[in-house]
């Protein structure tokens, strides 16, 4: 087995790759409107009420209609899934992962059409798109390595007259709820070390995206993964995903999103209900507040503008490590926002299969909620220099937007705005960068820019995030690379696609022999 290797990023400005995505983004519009089925225990299970997936590039169109479960159909998932675990915990490692190998190279095939769907149903660039599948190929690469090679067990101090064993065994049932964002990379990501690791899985897509979801629910069928290994379950997390969390049987959860529904998770979990037999795990990533802080020292003043629009606006401004505010030394202030007001005016911004620079964002909601929060700022004091408005009609499009002159504790310098908003602090010194980069309840990704080797040392060791970048944008984490997950309300820390997160799905048994001679 070859050593694992990030899945390279296809280059667009190939003339045979640009006519090849096209190909894609054509079959997959011709598939338009079709219903998709819930799966449990392997039957497809059509129901009355469906999820209406909306293209956000244009509200018209309806990229499909997915089945919602019941609560009744909730409970049966997890029973299903209950039972199957007896069954797949006894599967040998080595033979769960070639399902993931399996996997990993049927998606590389199919490449441009995954990224195809993303960019109709969530507003993905094509490059953008392209990226999330390789992070789903490079997360079903590298944990089906760290299965096989946490199989082999932890070596322990030697003691005579006894031989002992330290392994790891799955934990049972798994809640995974994954978000719109990375419809694909991080559902792939979660479900996969939660069935490669042994156990079973209810898989609760985002009603934002569960067309691509019930692609990935499909592709697990073409490898032949056991039916009940993972039980695909559309529905409102009012109706159905509290009851999943809360369910006797089940045993973990795994959630990426907002911190609102994160917390909301916890607590549930943290009831034990009648019947329970266990502490529930629960991994949560729920977003960040992520800084740039920008020093008046630079290499290159311009390289530094250039990684902090590509980290605020890049998919929108729609991930959690997007940098929604940058932190500029006061002697490079006003250079600093012309240049950003520059780069921003070069960002096209139209429907994501014409390949722009921004398309919309991901549904109505979302765009009251950034446009409010661009008010809001305004009314605070902050002054919209660029941007700030809605951009068309067709569908959820918002100008990339830079303010300036936010005050550190203003509305739209502490809470998440998920959306193409970008916040210019003013800082008298790099220390007080630094200050201003911790004052908000999260700690998820950060950057910093300095020629000063002492003053990025200092950032290194004061910044308080999950993934701090230096000299270089706050986006764009590699499986491997740089394992993913923050601090404080952004989360548990898990470090998905890091050496460390299998260990989440898993707990270890110590197996003490006498031995007679």
């Amino acid at each position: 087995m070859k050593a694992f290797k990030n899945e390279p990023f296809t280059d667009f400005n190939n003339p045979k790759n640009a006519a090849r995505f096209r190909e894609a983004l054509a079959k997959v519009k011709s598939e338009f409107d079709k219903e998709y089925p819930l799966v449990i225990a392997g039957e497809k299970i059509y129901t009355e009420d469906k999820i209406t997936s909306i293209n956000p590039s244009n509200t018209s169109e309806s990229t499909g209609k997915v089945s919602k479960a019941t609560p009744e159909l909730a409970n049966r998932a997890i029973e299903t899934a209950h039972a199957k675990f007896d069954e797949w915990k006894r599967v040998p490692a080595k033979k769960r992962a070639a399902y993931l190998f399996k996997a990993a190279k049927i998606m590389r095939k199919r490449k441009f059409e995954f990224a195809a769907w993303m960019v109709y149903e969530v507003g993905k660039n094509w490059a953008e798109a392209d990226g999330d599948v390789a992070e789903a190929i490079d997360f079903m690469e590298f944990y089906a390595r760290e299965m096989l090679r946490y199989d082999k067990g932890t070596k322990l101090v030697k003691i005579k007259g006894e031989e002992n064993k330290q392994y790891y065994i799955p934990l049972g049932v798994g809640v995974v709820i994954p978000p719109w964002n990375f419809p694909l990379a991080i559902l792939v990501g979660m479900t996969t070390a939660a069935f490669v690791t042994g156990n079973t899985v209810v898989l609760k897509p985002s009603s934002d995206s569960p067309v691509i979801a019930s692609k990935f629910m499909e592709l697990l069928e073409e490898i032949k993964l056991p039916a009940g290994v993972v039980n695909f379950l559309p529905g409102s997390g009012g109706l159905i995903g509290d009851m999943l969390v809360e369910h006797p049987l089940t045993r973990f959860i795994s959630f990426t999103g907002s911190r609102e529904v994160g917390l909301h998770i916890n607590q549930l979990a943290a009831r034990t209900q009648p019947g329970q037999k266990w502490i529930k795990r629960v991994t949560a990533e729920m977003g960040g507040k992520d800084s740039i802080v920008v020093d008046s020292e630079l290499k290159s003043i311009d390289e530094a503008a250039a990684g902090v629009i590509s980290s605020a606006f890049g998919f929108q401004g729609q991930k959690c490590s997007a940098c929604s505010r940058v932190i500029v030394h006061e002697k490079i202030y006003d250079k600093f926002i012309d240049l950003l007001v520059d780069k921003a005016a070069g960002i096209k911004v139209g429907p994501a299969e014409s390949n722009p620079g921004m398309a919309a964002v991901i549904n109505k909601k979302s765009e009251d909620s950034i446009l409010n929060y661009i008010n809001k700022a305004v009314s605070e004091g902050g002054r919209v220099v660029y941007g700030g408005a809605k951009a068309n009609e067709s569908g959820y499009f918002v100008q990339p937007t830079i303010i300036a002159d936010v005050k550190p504790n203003d509305t739209i310098a502490q809470e998440e705005i998920f959306g193409p908003v970008l916040a210019v602090i003013k800082a008298s010194d790099f220390d007080e960068g630094i200050a201003i980069a911790n004052n908000t309840e999260y700690g998820l990704t950060g950057a910093a820019y300095s020629k000063d080797k002492k003053k990025i040392k200092k950032a290194g060791q004061e910044i308080f995030v999950g993934n701090l970048y230096l000299n270089r944008k706050c986006t764009g984490a590699l499986v491997g690379v740089h394992p993913f997950g923050g601090y404080n309300m952004s989360g548990t820390c898990s470090k998905a696609g890091g050496f460390d997160y299998l260990l989440l799905f898993m707990q270890t048994k110590v197996v003490a022999e006498k031995i007679y001679k």
